[in-house]
């Protein structure tokens, strides 16, 4: 009867837990981690420069091409006012929405200025198929990349603008040679060390609400410390491939599938050993109660710092 009782009330509660963790996600799924594609320009001079990346789709998230009225023109001389937080006016704009009606890619009206900080970043939904186009207002001159693809959920790219051929207008027939080049150069020591903070803050979480449980004897500290560093380890490890390969969605869909596993996990450990440590045997219903408020409590919080601090998460 007692394991009957037991079972039903890990169900519910673990029912609970899915309804906290997915409800809120389809009512808000913009709370986790969005793709990015960075691109870093060596030996870029000093004048003014605008980048962007054209896209083989006319839109991506909020980002999209120009549809022709001048109320919708996205660019912070717009009289409307609605586009004031651009970094670039009207003309820097045209001179973009120009080139691409000769393209096949377009422009999707998002630029920045990379002389300055050597650096184009799209953090919100960027293009997966582009090309990189630079523009310098001074001479009126663009430069072009060949098409390029987002390889990872955050892709890197590095170009070396030494030698770089400028042009004054749109030239299909421009060779591979004249045309900047991109290769790819992910960052694997920064992510590394995100994955090591990411796993380090949910433990210290973990435990911290382990201490408002009551556990405090060292055998049971010690037991939870191991159990969470395990489960935390492969969890973040599993979550950066799939963040690595698979993109956002399937980022957030595992994150809750293997979040619910772990309790499951966590929960049968904690009642198989537990007691077995303990010098006062602690209520199994509260090993469970401990398990999913923890993996909760967690799994938000990781979603928070990815808003707080996105170089983590």
């Amino acid at each position: 009867m007692k394991n009957k009782r037991f079972a039903r009330i890990f169900t519910a509660l673990l029912c609970a837990v899915l309804v906290v963790m997915v409800f809120p996600i389809t009512a808000s799924a913009d709370t986790g981690p969005k793709p990015s594609v960075r691109i870093t320009f060596e030996n870029l001079g000093e004048e003014l420069c605008y980048g962007t990346l054209l896209s083989s789709r006319e839109s991506t998230g909020p980002a999209s091409a120009w549809n022709g009225n001048e109320e919708d023109a996205r660019h912070n001389e717009n009289p409307n006012g609605q586009y004031d937080w651009q970094n670039f006016g009207y003309d820097v704009w045209k001179a973009f929405v120009d080139y691409a009606e000769n393209d096949d890619f377009y422009f999707l009206q998002e630029a920045w200025q990379v002389n300055i900080t050597k650096e184009l970043a799209w953090t919100y939904y960027p293009p997966e198929e582009f090309k990189i186009l630079l523009y310098f207002p001074e001479s009126g001159e663009y430069a072009v990349s060949d098409v390029y693809e987002s390889y990872a959920f955050d892709s890197y790219f590095t170009v070396n603008m030494d030698g770089a051929t400028l042009f004054a207008h749109y030239n299909e027939d421009l060779s591979s040679d004249e045309r900047i080049n991109a290769h790819k150069s992910y960052n694997y020591g920064v992510e590394i060390m995100a994955l090591i903070a990411r796993i380090v803050i949910t433990i210290i979480i973990e435990m911290l609400i382990a201490l408002l449980f009551g556990y405090r004897e060292k055998k049971q500290l010690l037991l939870l410390v191991g159990m969470n560093s395990g489960t935390q380890i492969i969890l973040n490890v599993l979550l950066n491939i799939i963040h690595y390969n698979s993109g956002r969605t399937a980022f957030v869909l595992c994150y809750i599938l293997f979040e619910i596993i772990v309790v499951i996990i966590e929960a049968v450990l904690l009642l198989v050993f537990l007691n077995k440590v303990s010098v006062k045997p602690k209520k199994r219903w509260l090993m469970i109660v401990y398990v999913i408020i923890a993996n909760v409590v967690s799994f938000w919080s990781g979603l928070c710092l990815a808003n707080w601090l996105p170089g983590i998460f």
